[in-house]
């Protein structure tokens, strides 16, 4: 996932400016932010940030790419742990996809940040492909445990990946309630865990 990379990690600064971005755009949402409002967050001056953030947009997408970054790498670690298939998939899906909007989706402006999806395309259909990536993965892994082979069914793990992330985008549209998610998430998962059984 070459594309998204968590680069705040790598400068303090950066981090205190994101944090605090953050929590200026859940609280006013980012029509209404302003640099002034932003710099303020961070503890520092306007033309300090200027310095490393051209625009309130960089930042937003600057935010994004860490978010997105961190989803995909505890997706990875959920599935690379120990337990039930259904078990180490479920916790993927709610750190990766469930819980990780759960703050932007509480926002009195998380409809205003989540419409500014359309803008971050790039960086989501990288996020899409780091997931599908670890999820194929571990599908493929339970197949093969399971000695299943998937081709004879005219199954791929890619396309169990890619139903299931389509499955959880749409589930996503439906149902608002976080718990509401993950009842319609462990369904899913249990249709496909059925799939990868002998």
């Amino acid at each position: 996932m070459n594309q998204i990379e968590d680069t705040a990690t790598a400068d303090p600064k950066r981090v205190r400016i994101l944090d605090g971005a953050m929590k200026v755009f859940l609280a006013y949402g980012f029509s209404r932010t302003t640099m002034d409002d932003i710099a303020r967050a961070a503890d520092m001056s306007r033309p300090a940030l200027y310095l490393l953030f051209k625009n309130k947009t960089d930042i937003f997408r600057a935010i994004a790419m860490m978010i997105l970054s961190r989803s995909v790498e505890a997706a990875r670690f959920a599935l690379s742990g120990d337990g039930p298939f259904t078990e180490r998939m479920m916790r993927a899906i709610d750190e990766a996809f469930i819980s990780m909007m759960s703050a932007v989706v509480a926002s009195p402006h998380g409809a205003e940040l989540l419409d500014m999806k359309s803008s971050l395309g790039d960086l989501v259909g990288c996020w899409r492909g780091g997931l599908g990536q670890h999820i194929g993965a571990a599908i493929e892994g339970e197949a093969a445990r399971n000695g299943v082979d998937l081709a004879a069914r005219g199954l791929s793990a890619q396309l169990l990946a890619d139903m299931l992330l389509d499955g959880l985008e749409g589930m996503k549209a439906r149902i608002r309630d976080p718990e509401g998610q993950r009842q319609a998430a462990a369904a899913l998962i249990r249709v496909i865990d059925l799939t990868l059984k002998a």
